[in-house]
């Protein structure tokens, strides 16, 4: 962006290509929205690793491995972040010690359950062919799903990265005053997630820009294509999922019903940055599983919400 801006300023020569000029302005936009929810996701992280007092939450959670994941899958509708800003709220969960299905469970849920993203997906649809249940329980479904098949994993442990492993190795809670050891970790977890989320952003934009959107939506106007068309759509444009039920509802009028629940479904857990993010965290075969299983839960319930409606 900066040599960019420096070719800008002492050329006389002609500006960049229309199609580089949108994938420019896409790229920024997509981490623009996204940037203020990372910082408060961030703030939370810290928050749960420096000031929360050890046992102080996990006192409150079942002894029931399916009852904490079921419990954790509920705990965004107390977090008013989307799914970008709960990438570093849940590795603040790993490092204080929950488990990888666990922590999976609340990373898959939380951007759906969230409270604002209840109130817009209700503000844009209300109930009108179920949609909006249609994507609460769906994303309540598919992040339990999720958090039993990696509880299954021999090694739960192994699906982190080698370098956020390491991150997660005990150390002495006590070293250091927490006004310190919380700039610290802020520090930290900008250092790992903002790269990621700037390549994720210029994907997203780079992406759009390469292809054709009328294409898209060609195949979306046959109705046994539509929720293929709308998957596709949510993984490419990576909206934030706080407002990406106003973006569905100009389709909502071409689309089915179905295809609009899959495309609330699929992007707020699968699209392009969102997967950057998680790559931070997560080994490459752990994102390949997870978007397997969300692209077909997608699609049976995008399915079923067809034959309902």
């Amino acid at each position: 962006m900066a040599a960019l801006i420096v070719v800008a300023v002492i050329s006389p020569g002609p500006s960049l290509p229309v199609r580089a000029q949108d994938g420019l302005t896409l790229a920024i936009s997509v981490l623009i929205e996204s940037l203020p929810f990372v910082v408060l996701g961030v703030l939370l992280s810290i928050v749960v690793q420096v000031w929360v007092p050890p046992g102080a939450i996990e006192r409150w959670m079942p002894r029931r491995a399916w009852a904490r994941r079921g419990v954790l899958s509920l705990l965004g509708m107390f977090i008013p972040v989307c799914e970008c800003g709960n990438v570093p709220f849940a590795r603040g969960l790993l490092m204080r010690g929950f488990s990888v299905p666990e922590t999976l469970t609340f990373l898959i849920a939380a951007p759906i359950v969230n409270p604002i993203v209840i109130i817009t997906t209700h503000q844009a649809f209300g109930f009108d062919d179920g949609v909006l249940v249609a994507r609460l329980l769906g994303g309540f479904a598919i992040a339990n799903l999720i958090g039993w098949l990696y509880s299954r994993h021999p090694d739960p442990g192994a699906l982190l990265t080698e370098r956020f492993a390491a991150a997660c190795e005990p150390s002495d809670p006590g070293a250091g005053d927490r006004g310190r050891r919380s700039l610290a970790q802020f520090v930290v977890e900008l250092r790992a997630v903002m790269p990621a989320l700037v390549i994720g952003s210029t994907l997203a934009g780079a992406v759009q820009v390469l292809v054709p959107r009328e294409a898209l939506l060609a195949i979306g106007s046959n109705p046994a294509l539509s929720i293929i068309a709308m998957i596709a759509l949510a993984m490419i444009v990576s909206i934030c999922s706080n407002v990406d039920s106003f973006f569905a509802l100009s389709f909502a009028s071409t689309f089915t019903p179905g295809s609009i629940v899959a495309f609330l479904l699929v992007g707020p857990l699968v699209d392009v940055k969102m997967l950057a993010l998680l790559r931070t965290t997560f080994r490459t075969r752990v994102l390949v599983g997870l978007v397997a299983v969300v692209l077909l839960s997608a699609i049976v319930i995008g399915g079923v919400v067809n034959l309902v409606v």
